[in-house]
């Protein structure tokens, strides 16, 4: 488990579009933290890192969002009003040849791959947040290494 702190919701979007630059087809990121946190700004520079030239938004109400513009699509899921027990066919997304990123993935644990790229984010202030990148399975431990090394050679 690795922190960083960013001080503006642009920091945190440079990182993130740092970590697109990693992603490969079908891996998986969770995103948890409460309301407001930033996980939907996260993506926003996940996608700008894709070079996905559509506008990012929340997909509270959609459930899920695809945008398909850059080198590699991008699922972006929002399951804040889903329980663990509904099957609505998610995981057919975790192998479309795409990034899947699952904000309140907390609320579906049993639906969750075992390999992921997990991304925890607290509010720290009210533009500050402090980032924690975790890793469960092969292909996510060696995308965590990846970022971390990169990442603390350049502090």
């Amino acid at each position: 488990m690795h922190q960083w702190i960013f001080h503006s919701p642009e920091e945190t979007m440079a990182f993130s579009e740092k970590v697109a630059g990693y992603l490969m087809p079908d891996d998986v990121l969770t995103l948890s933290g409460d309301l407001g946190a930033g996980k939907t700004i996260f993506t926003k520079g996940l996608a700008r890192g894709l070079d996905i030239n559509e506008i990012v938004s929340s997909p509270t109400f959609t459930i899920v969002k695809e945008y398909r513009s850059g080198r590699l699509p991008l699922f972006h899921m929002d399951v804040y009003r889903i329980s663990d027990e509904e099957d609505i066919g998610l995981e057919d997304y975790f192998e479309k040849g795409g990034v899947t990123v699952i904000e309140w993935a907390e609320n579906i644990p049993s639906w969750i791959p075992d390999d992921c790229l997990n991304v925890e984010i607290a509010r720290i202030d009210e533009h500050s947040r402090n980032i924690t990148l975790s890793a469960s399975g092969k292909r996510s431990e060696s995308l965590y290494g990846e970022i971390v090394k990169d990442e603390c050679t350049r502090d």
